[in-house]
C-alpha cells in the first residue's frame, strides 16, 4: 500500500506542471476570450435591444402621426363640406332674391298691361262711343231718304 500511496505521490508531483498550465490556460482564456467576448455579446445585445426600442418608438410617432394626419383630414373634410352647405345656402337664398325679384317685375308689368289694355280699353269705348253718334246718323240720313220715296 505504500507503493501505492508513493506512486500516486509521484503522479501527483508529475501533475503538478500540467494542473499550474491548465490553470494559468483557463485564466488566459478568461482574459483573453471569455471577457471580450462577453463584453461584446453585452454590446450586441444593448445594440439590437436599442434598435428595437428605436424602432417600437418610430413605429408609434409614425403611428402618432397617422392619427394627427387622419384627424387633419376628417377636419378639413368637415370644413370644406360646412363652406359647401354655406354656398348652397348663399346660391338658394340669391336663387330665391332673384326669383322675388323677377315675379315682382312680372307682376308689375302685367299691371301695367292690364292697365294699358284698360286704357286702351277705355280710349276705344270713346271712339266708338263718339263714332257711334256719327254711324247712328249717317245710317239715318241713308235710310230716311230711301225710306221717305227720295234718291240718294
Amino acid at each position: 500500500m505504500q507503493e501505492l500511496l508513493q506512486k500516486v505521490g509521484e503522479l501527483l508531483l508529475g501533475s503538478i506542471p500540467t494542473l499550474i498550465l491548465f490553470i494559468v490556460l483557463v485564466v488566459a482564456y478568461q482574459i483573453l476570450v471569455q471577457g471580450p467576448l462577453s463584453r461584446t455579446l453585452k454590446e450586441r445585445r444593448a445594440r439590437t435591444a436599442g434598435a428595437v426600442e428605436e424602432a417600437q418608438k418610430a413605429i408609434a410617432a409614425a403611428e402618432a402621426k397617422a392619427t394627427d394626419y387622419a384627424a387633419r383630414l376628417r377636419h378639413a373634410r368637415a370644413e370644406i363640406f360646412k363652406v359647401r352647405e354655406s354656398r348652397l345656402k348663399q346660391w338658394a337664398q340669391e336663387r330665391d332674391a332673384q326669383l322675388d325679384v323677377a315675379r315682382k317685375s312680372a307682376g308689375a308689368r302685367v299691371t301695367d298691361a292690364k292697365a294699358a289694355l284698360q286704357a286702351e280699353g277705355g280710349a276705344a269705348r270713346k271712339t266708338l262711343m263718339a263714332s257711334s253718334s256719327e254711324l247712328v246718323e249717317q245710317v239715318v240720313r241713308a235710310v230716311m231718304p230711301a225710306a221717305a220715296g227720295g234718291t240718294r
